[in-house]
């Protein structure tokens, strides 16, 4: 008879084996059908009679996905021309006169331009001595310069975001000096799954090749 002991270990190993298949696989289907279904209640802006369940009898899943990337596509196709531009600067203007919907709208549309239309932002990974020194954290880069608050200290400033975990779009924006940060060779999505998973999933190491990174210089170090 084999030990005992062994024998649990075994067990353990294969369990934690099926595990790490199982659950990703888990979180995504979870996470689609999310997606799904809360992108079907787009239908509910289709008449009751033109709705998938009136026309062919039965609910058709992922028909909502569907009518979503055709309202985002119509919706992207009417804002190009020039009356369409016009219609959302009438709607900004209406939005910007509500004190709490301004602030919720002018932050979340100003992120949406950043992410989207940028070519840079969320292209750097650094790391930064935040809250304290001695203590680090993961940050990307948002901005190289900013050239008011440079002016005035007298060192380029650098815009970080600093994502919160588990959740990468809240988060902190912080402003640095250059000469505070430490540029990482990890790309942008590595980071991200790092801070979703609250640190599990860490970036594989750097290859031999890779440069070594800057040291950080201490305040009061010039």
């Amino acid at each position: 008879m084999g030990n005992p002991a062994k024998r649990g270990w075994s067990l353990r190993r294969y369990l934690v084996a099926g595990m790490l298949i199982w659950l990703p696989v888990l979180a995504t289907i979870w996470v689609v059908s999310f997606i799904v279904d809360v992108l079907d209640e787009t239908l509910l802006l289709l008449p009751p009679n033109y709705r998938p369940q009136a026309l062919f009898g039965f609910a058709v899943p992922g028909a909502g996905v569907v009518l979503a990337f055709v309202l985002v596509l119509v919706t992207g196709l009417l804002v190009t021309n020039l009356i369409g531009r016009q219609l959302v600067v009438y709607w900004e203007e209406l939005l910007q006169r509500i004190p709490l919907v301004r602030s919720v709208y002018s932050g979340v549309k100003s992120f949406t331009e950043s992410v989207l239309s940028s070519s840079t932002s969320f292209r750097k990974v650094v790391a930064v001595e935040y809250p304290r020194p001695g203590i680090w954290s993961i940050g990307f880069v948002t901005a190289d310069d900013l050239p008011e608050l440079s002016a005035r200290t007298g060192e380029q400033q650098v815009c970080v975001f600093i994502s919160a975990a588990p959740n990468p779009t809240s988060g902190f924006v912080i402003l640095v000096p250059r000469d505070k940060l430490i540029e990482l060779d990890m790309s942008v999505d590595a980071a991200m799954k790092m801070i979703v998973t609250c640190g599990v999933v860490t970036p594989p190491p750097p290859a031999p090749h890779a440069r070594e990174p800057a040291p950080l210089a201490r305040a009061g170090e010039r």
